[in-house]
């Protein structure tokens, strides 16, 4: 589920409130609009409405039996959720499609990473792919958390766009979680790049399968 724009009165819980009671006006439409994307969302589970809570990290605390991620920048909030059964863990995170902010591309990306985004810069110069690669790492923090309980730092996974399939490889650089008894040594996920009102973004999926039942 996705908004591109804050409707007005949107509802919070009590419970939400309180977490954004000293917040700006801005930053409470925007934590109440990605909200009514994930309340939207659940409701297609048939999960009756309720509040969305912050858990450990700042994570979101889902309905029992549910995983999902929420993501907002600005002109941009969506949700997604999904059956634990069905899903292990996702991961979404939208940013504005424009270059990352000057020594930011320093901090996120590993040498071999800047090597991938010089290639893919001159070869498919449409795409910013520094905003790229921080997004995918954006996704796979939130894929990687509920799945650990640990942090993951930007050196700890290296990210490959694939420019023609809309996809991107993230490998590990530490031991994976393990899903279903199995070690889990990385991702695959999706992007693309959305124009809305003038308004450019990059978002980027990763959802981990939930571990066949026998």
């Amino acid at each position: 589920m996705e908004l591109f724009a804050d409707p007005p009165g949107a509802h919070l819980y009590p419970e939400e409130a309180r977490l954004v009671a000293r917040a700006v006006g801005k930053r409470r439409s925007e934590f109440a609009t990605v909200r009514l994307c994930a309340r939207t969302a659940l409701a297609g589970l048939g999960v009756a409405p309720g509040p969305i809570l912050r858990g450990p990290g700042g994570a979101p605390v889902w309905p029992e039996g549910v995983v999902g991620s929420m993501t907002h920048c600005d002109g941009y909030r969506a949700a997604a959720v999904a059956e634990n059964t069905v899903v292990a863990s996702v991961g979404i995170d939208a940013e504005p499609h424009a270059p990352l902010p000057a020594g930011i591309e320093r901090l996120v990306a590993l040498p071999e990473e800047r090597r991938t985004l010089d290639r893919l810069t001159r070869t498919h110069p449409a795409v910013h792919w520094d905003r790229l690669l921080f997004s995918a790492k954006e996704s796979t923090y939130k894929t990687w958390f509920p799945l650990t309980g640990l942090w993951l730092d930007f050196g700890d996974c290296v990210i490959t766009p694939d420019p023609d399939n809309g996809t991107f490889h993230c490998a590990l650089n530490v031991p994976g979680p393990v899903v279903g008894g199995r070690r889990v040594d990385g991702f695959t996920g999706q992007w693309r790049t959305v124009t809305r009102d003038g308004a450019a973004f990059v978002a980027t999926a990763i959802a981990v399968p939930a571990p066949a039942l026998s």
